[in-house]
């Protein structure tokens, strides 16, 4: 047993080479310890488990490949032969049959369509047998362990990140690029931290910077301002489903956004990861509960609920508790727990039974499913807390409402006098209860001792930031690495299960998971070590022999070219433009949107039946703030990949289309901007060229080269001819947005400035990080 358990340690710390060599293309050397979980479970997954894996319902001669017990039983179907006898491949009748050519023997059968394994795999195969046919625990739920940083010898390496990285470029003759220059890094890192692009002043003040630690103090100046808080928190409402309707055909309204400036505020003050999951999940249950941490509970009632006369109370009830289940299970251990709400997980390790215990821990709340049609909405449903403007004087000081009466919010709360019995319930239904559970946490993540942790919401949230918990810190420091790179290094970020993604790094992923909980959870800790690295510096250039061999750039021979999100897009639009109002938090607000679509989508009934556009200020605020209302997301942001906020996500999909560009083009955002900028740029005595070059350095960030400056000149040059001929109508191109216009200066200068600002915002370069 001692033995077992050091070959399955002596693996997961060899992790780096494990998934190297599965995943390298072209038939590596094969690893000196052969891994369950990184060289033959991805095999298996893919060649075997079909017909010999968890799905009772298509296994086939009774043989179970994912178990080790029922792999190494005795055959039924032939008499003295065994799956898997460890030790002796040619005593193993998987080797035997994935290594012949006789296609009446072979496995994957030639009717499977499954492919035959290559001879790589089949040596892999032959090896691990050899070894002894060690299982493993999968591994996201071992326990991570914080391996020595490689020993690389490289000019490149600025911080223990890059040595990993290093180290598995190395091994794919790959090399890292130099760092970008200074105009672009500060770009990327602006949009990074703050989600806004730096200003020209700004920008210029790093370059003149020649200090060694003149990129750290950029970094550090960055992490303190409040827009910081902002960011972070568009990454947060995807996974907390935040909007500000209710949903469902009769969308009504709803005052969940003192919750939203909380997450900001909690980002900004670098509220611990673990405090931060602690007040969300249970923080009406801590001792002397103050209304902060109750507030910060409305993380689990951000779902949809219905206002909808004639529904079943119960079912709805049902349904909120199957989505805070799902958001937990996705968001905060990367799990897709739902899958067992019907039946036993096919492909982890979670029974029904598991899932429904997990659920318990939200059914002991007042929440109903029911309280009233759309006629009598309100604004949040029970449990509910009422926020007054002393609490506002006072603790929550945070929240931005300008008017003096209450808010209410939708919170967590326990029932005190009774405890509601949970039911497994028979496929999934609402209705057909089955075997009586208790509050119970994953087991197979990791045990949930009863005599450690409460049986309740604050036992679950111990347990959930328990540095034992195997799964936690790993997918969190995930999540900020795809927000920094575009991808994780796990690339399936909200399933780190049986069928999700292996890690690219694994033991980078185990280091910064384990470095982080030794630093007490600390957010902006995590951020300034990742973009401190050289990893996160370089430049985004890249080669042919780099596309060829590593397409996807997974390793990181070059920074990679995410174009931003949906919101940024819209952020960039205003501040370089000079219009963004930086004001923090408050309630959402409605900027330009099309006619008619809410009109389409809605029962008629209820505050949000028309769509009511606001004016001022709140034309001009943060794409975080914009209103979501869940029947008819916001189309700008639509268009640009947003989440429909419908449910918890953790990846935006990535897509392409011409309606992108064309919005660039056509927005009444982006036209107002083109204008407004166009006006400051003018009014300041700027003209022709320089014009053009002020508006470029504006937007782009950095200087144009002359082909650019000569190209966007020469347009600009061709709009002014056409206006000041009358061909074109400056009035009519000014008329854009409700900014102010400043009659005095010259129209026709200024229209075409205009299109030439617009034509400059619509480059891919202006919305992508590089």
């Amino acid at each position: 047993m001692i033995s077992k358990k050091l070959g399955v340690i002596a693996c997961f710390t060899g992790m780096v080479l494990a998934a190297s060599c599965f995943s390298s293309g072209n038939s590596p050397e094969l690893p000196d310890q052969v891994s369950y979980n990184f060289h033959i479970r991805p095999i298996f997954s893919d060649k075997c488990f079909a017909c010999h894996g968890p799905d009772a319902g298509h296994r086939k001669a009774g043989l179970r490949l994912d178990i080790a017990d029922s792999a190494y039983a005795p055959l039924k179907e032939t008499k003295g032969a065994f799956a898997l006898k460890p030790g002796d491949p040619d005593a193993s009748e998987v080797y035997l049959r994935v290594s012949s050519k006789d296609t009446t023997y072979q496995m994957p059968t030639p009717e499977s369509h499954l492919g035959a394994l290559t001879e790589y795999e089949v040596a892999l195969v032959k090896k691990w047998i050899k070894q002894g046919a060690r299982y493993e625990k999968h591994w996201a739920f071992i326990q991570p362990k914080k391996a020595s940083p490689p020993d690389v010898s490289s000019d490149w390496v600025k911080n223990d990140i890059d040595k990993f990285i290093y180290q598995e470029l190395d091994r794919r003759g790959l090399e890292p690029n130099e760092e970008a220059d200074k105009e672009r890094l500060l770009k990327r890192v602006s949009l990074d931290v703050t989600g806004l692009v730096p200003t020209p002043e700004e920008t210029q003040a790093f370059v003149n910077d020649k200090s060694d630690n003149a990129y750290e103090k950029q970094v550090d100046r960055l992490l303190a301002q409040p827009q910081y808080g902002e960011k972070m928190a568009v990454y947060w409402m995807d996974l907390a489903r935040y909007a500000d309707s209710y949903g469902y055909q009769d969308d009504n309204v709803r005052t969940q956004w003192p919750w939203r400036d909380w997450v900001i505020h909690a980002f900004n003050s670098n509220m611990h990861y673990d405090q931060f999951l602690t007040y969300q999940i249970a923080g009406d249950m801590l001792p002397n509960a103050t209304k902060e941490q109750q507030l910060a509970t409305g993380f689990f009632r951000n779902h949809k609920y219905t206002e909808e006369g004639g529904v079943i109370d119960e079912e709805y009830r049902i349904e909120y508790l199957l989505d805070k289940t799902k958001t937990f299970g996705k968001g905060i251990l990367g799990l897709t727990i739902e899958c067992a709400q019907c039946h036993d997980h096919k492909y982890d390790p979670f029974s029904q039974k598991d899932y429904y215990q997990m659920l318990a821990f939200f059914n002991n709340t007042y929440e109903v499913g029911y309280e009233g049609d759309v006629s009598i909405s309100k604004p949040a449903k029970n449990p509910l807390i009422k926020i007054t403007q002393e609490d506002r004087n006072s603790l929550l000081k945070f929240i931005n409402w300008k008017d003096t009466s209450a808010l209410t919010v939708s919170v967590m709360g326990e029932l005190k006098d009774s405890v509601r019995k949970t039911f497994t319930l028979k496929r999934g239904v609402y209705n057909l209860p089955d075997q009586e559970v208790q509050p119970q946490a994953l087991p197979a993540v990791m045990k949930f001792d009863q005599k450690k942790f409460p049986s309740n919401r604050l036992g679950l949230a111990e347990w959930t930031v328990d540095k034992n918990n195997p799964l936690t810190a790993r997918v969190f420091v995930n999540q900020i690495w795809q927000e920094l790179f575009g991808r994780g290094i796990v690339k399936t970020v909200g399933d780190f299960g049986m069928q999700g993604e292996l890690p690219s790094h694994p033991a980078l992923l185990d280091w910064l998971a384990v470095d982080f909980m030794e630093h007490n959870w600390d957010v902006k800790y995590l951020i300034k070590q990742i973009l401190m690295s050289a990893t996160y510096r370089q430049s985004a250039k890249t080669t042919s022999e780099k596309q060829e061999k590593d397409p996807e750039n997974i390793y990181l021979s070059h920074a990679p070219r995410v174009r931003v999100k949906a919101e940024l897009v819209r952020d960039i639009v205003l501040s370089s433009s000079g219009m963004l109002v930086k004001e923090i938090g408050g309630p959402s607000v409605k900027p330009y949107q099309p006619k008619g679509l809410w009109e389409a989508a809605t029962s008629g009934r209820g505050a949000l039946a028309s769509y009511r556009q606001d004016h001022g200020d709140a034309l001009y605020r943060r794409g975080l703030y914009t209103f979501i209302k869940l029947t008819v997301p916001p189309p700008s942001m639509i268009l640009f990949d947003a989440s429909n906020r419908d449910q918890c996500e953790v990846k935006r999909s990535k897509t392409n289309t011409p309606l992108q560009a064309l919005m660039m083009l056509n927005d009444p955002t982006v036209l107002e901007a083109s204008r407004v900028l166009a006006q400051k740029i003018v009014s300041s005595g700027s003209d022709g060229e320089k014009a053009v070059e002020n508006a470029f350095e504006r937007i782009v960030c950095r200087k144009p080269s002359s082909k650019e400056l000569q190209v966007l000149s020469s347009y600009y040059q061709d709009q002014l001819q056409q206006f000041t001929s009358k061909k074109l109508n400056a009035a009519l191109t000014l008329k854009a947005g409700e900014y102010p216009q400043d009659p005095k200066l010259d129209q026709n200068k200024l229209a075409a400035l205009m299109k030439t600002i617009t034509t400059i915002y619509n480059l891919e370069e202006t919305i992508t990080k590089s």
